[in-house]
């Protein structure tokens, strides 16, 4: 089994801040050990929070990304810390969620990726944002994101 080269991450094992913003977070990547093997990678932020950038108000998200690598992976931490950099960020669900899809397709250059976002609804419209970068290799398993669409209190 080899080890992950870890020698160029500044976070991971660090005591970091809380970036300030979307822009100030730095997401991290570690070389693939499976380099050249399909297999899906999937993050699941379940309490993703953004702020309205006309109210202020905090918007929350359930976030699914899957992807399937290319020699890269990200690092969680960093990923982490990236997604809560939203917490103080005003943007619309729709910026949010593309935001975070074309910044790790910049870092990682994956086979493919999806990001499924499942805006909760204030004033009783939901807002779901979903993107990929086109369709997924054959024969890769790639199970269903699991998330219930809106239905209300019923």
């Amino acid at each position: 089994m080899s080890r992950t080269d870890v020698s160029g991450l500044s976070q991971l094992g660090q005591k970091v801040d809380l970036p300030a913003d979307p822009d100030a977070a730095i997401l991290e990547k570690v070389p693939s050990s499976h380099a050249g093997t399909d297999f899906v990678v999937r993050f699941t932020a379940p309490e993703f929070t953004s702020l309205c950038p006309m109210t202020g108000q905090p918007d929350f998200a359930h976030i699914v990304i899957d992807y399937i690598p290319d020699g890269w992976l990200v690092e969680s931490k960093s990923l982490k810390l990236s997604l809560h950099s939203f917490r103080n960020h005003g943007a619309f669900h729709e910026d949010c969620t593309i935001d975070i899809a074309k910044r790790l397709v910049g870092l990682l250059e994956p086979k493919w990726l999806r990001i499924g976002a499942y805006w909760y609804p204030r004033g009783g419209i939901p807002i779901d944002v979903f993107w990929q970068t086109g369709e997924a290799p054959k024969g890769v398993w790639l199970p269903d994101q699991g998330v219930q669409p809106y239905r209300g209190r019923g």
